[in-house]
């Protein structure tokens, strides 16, 4: 391969790697799969009870066992051969997609009640919150065993893109397929996802285990992992500042809510809905591969986040369906640079050895915090109102970041540009 001798970074610079093009397949088709299930579960649960808490049950059920596994899971990512232990993932999700197609099926449960239905649900989502905790940490480890360092910022790039590519469809066609096949049915598409993951995966050859500490007790690596994360400001505040954000400003958990009760829209306008911050954040990250967000990265994410609570406040307040559609789209430009700035300062700042410890931890603080947001305007729609619950949310995201802003000057002056001439000069 030949090197880029120009200035300008290269937008393509990961793509050049054939795994790594394989390996956003595979992405693609477990968040588009792991998306789609949760709306169509989302939608069904509430559908069956009626109540706001129950949506809010249903992160619980997930960040429950995702949380508590995900410093274990962590040290066993670290420990195993990533290709083996993500096929391991993926079967396991796959048997819980395929519970959910038949729990589903009228055929199958027509004659149980709803309470059986419902907790059959939430069982299957509780196991899936135990694959979820191994995972994440399992990707994020992967990723850097396809590409060189001199391509981690853009390899960041373009697999969270893809990942919101996902995040886009799978809502999207979770909110269109509930009205034209059924909850069953679209579950079997979630499934069909799942089984395209793993022939994605079979084109990925073994990877080494680079960790030099083979055999480490689980105390001793859990506590360097918890360490380095702890000690270190700046990714210690990329995963704060974002867990707040979603924790907070999550609204999305309430969407079935405001399409059928606020705004009433249906299936289809709660598919738009669902879609529509996806949508923005997929903008933000094309852009971001031809326009880098290394200079300044402190100041834009903490600009970036508060949008996020600006835009979810205006959405709690909006009765409007296209000025709410606007609001959940500005939410997601937005978020798109948090997810860029924040994934680029874990590929650079993590130590090889270190990277299944340091994203189980990710995991804790912004991927389960989906899901512990989701309980969090769950049970706030329940006290307060739903409408009021999405306002609070929004307004603790923007006073976060202003204290935030304000408390660590370490933070809000980084820059990143220093990190990527270091990986450039490698070559």
């Amino acid at each position: 391969m030949e090197k880029n001798n120009s200035n300008k970074p290269d937008p393509y610079q990961a793509l050049r790697y054939r795994e790594f093009n394989i390996f956003l397949i595979l992405r693609f088709a477990m968040v588009f799969a792991w998306a789609m299930q949760f709306i169509v579960i989302e939608w069904e649960v509430y559908s069956i009870t009626k109540n706001p808490l129950s949506l809010g049950i249903i992160g619980l059920m997930e960040v429950i066992p995702a949380v508590s596994m995900a410093l274990f899971a962590g040290h066993i990512v670290d420990q195993r051969e990533k290709k083996g232990l993500l096929v391991k993932c993926i079967l396991g999700f796959s048997v819980i997609s395929f519970g959910l197609f038949l729990v589903t099926w009228p055929r199958v449960v027509g004659g149980l009640s709803s309470n059986v239905i419902l907790y059959s649900i939430y069982i299957l989502v509780f196991l899936g919150g135990l694959v979820r905790a191994f995972l994440g940490p399992t990707i994020f480890s992967l990723l850097s065993l396809i590409i060189p360092k001199k391509a981690y910022p853009n390899a960041a790039t373009w697999s969270s893109t893809v990942w919101q590519i996902g995040a886009v469809l799978g809502p999207a066609v979770a909110g269109f397929s509930i009205n034209w096949i059924g909850v069953h049915w679209s579950m079997c598409l979630v499934f069909g996802f799942s089984v395209l993951s793993l022939i994605a995966l079979s084109q990925i050859s073994k990877k080494p285990i680079i960790n030099p500490k083979i055999g480490e007790s689980i105390k001793d690596s859990l506590t360097e992992g918890l360490t380095f994360v702890f000690r270190n400001q700046i990714v210690l505040g990329a995963l704060s500042l974002d867990m707040i954000a979603v924790l907070f400003g999550g609204a999305v958990a309430l969407l079935p809510i405001f399409a059928q009760d606020i705004l009433k829209v249906g299936s289809e306008g709660f598919g738009i809905l669902r879609a529509a911050p996806a949508v923005g954040s997929f903008i933000t990250m094309l852009v971001s591969a031809y326009v880098p967000l290394y200079k300044n990265a402190g100041k834009k994410l903490l600009i970036a986040i508060f949008v996020f609570g600006l835009s979810i406040i205006l959405f709690g307040f909006s009765t409007y369906f296209w000025l709410s559609v606007f609001a959940l789209f500005l939410s997601g430009l937005a978020d798109g640079i948090s997810v860029v700035i924040r994934q680029t300062i874990l590929q650079l700042k993590t130590p090889d050895h270190m990277r299944g410890r340091v994203g189980a931890v990710n995991s804790i603080f912004v991927g389960s915090s989906n899901e512990l947001g989701a309980f969090e305007s769950g049970a706030t729609a329940k006290l307060m109102g739903t409408v009021t619950s999405v306002i609070f949310g929004g307004s603790v995201t923007l006073l976060t970041v202003l204290g935030f802003g304000l408390i660590s000057p370490t933070f809000r002056n980084l820059d990143l540009q220093k990190d990527m001439d270091d990986h450039h000069n490698m070559e």
